[in-house]
């Protein structure tokens, strides 16, 4: 565990990061799943359920970001003084790669199986 001087130098928490990227993976796998199923339910192919996959993807990361990351950043950046910047999410994620990309090709191999199975059983 860290200690208070620790904390003060560098406020980030590594097991706090570490909480939060398996909360994100969570979030991704499980919304990768329900996007297959939406996916062959409307009996997308091809490009078509892939493009669905990614705009819904985004959109879900970006939706957590309005709702959970961009309230607590701003007033962490108004307690210190400054002004936040749009789309940060540092103080949450090692890399802001990690939190807007990183679960487009986690998710991925759950959304094919789960779109193959529910447009083969819509399908048949």
């Amino acid at each position: 565990m860290p200690s208070e001087q620790e904390l003060q130098i560098s406020p980030l928490v590594p097991e706090s990061i570490q909480h939060n990227s398996k909360t994100l993976y969570n979030l991704q796998s499980l919304t990768a799943s329900l996007f297959g199923i939406s996916a062959g339910i409307l009996g997308l192919e091809s490009y078509s359920g892939f493009l669905f996959y990614i705009v819904f993807s985004l959109l879900t990361v970006f939706l957590l970001y309005v709702v959970r990351v961009a309230p607590a950043s701003s007033s962490v950046a108004l307690s210190k003084g400054g002004a936040s910047k749009p789309l940060d999410t540092s103080s949450y994620f090692r890399t802001p790669f990690e939190f807007w990309a990183g679960g487009l090709m986690n998710g991925l191999a759950g959304f094919i199986l789960t779109w193959t199975l529910f447009y083969g059983l819509v399908r048949a």
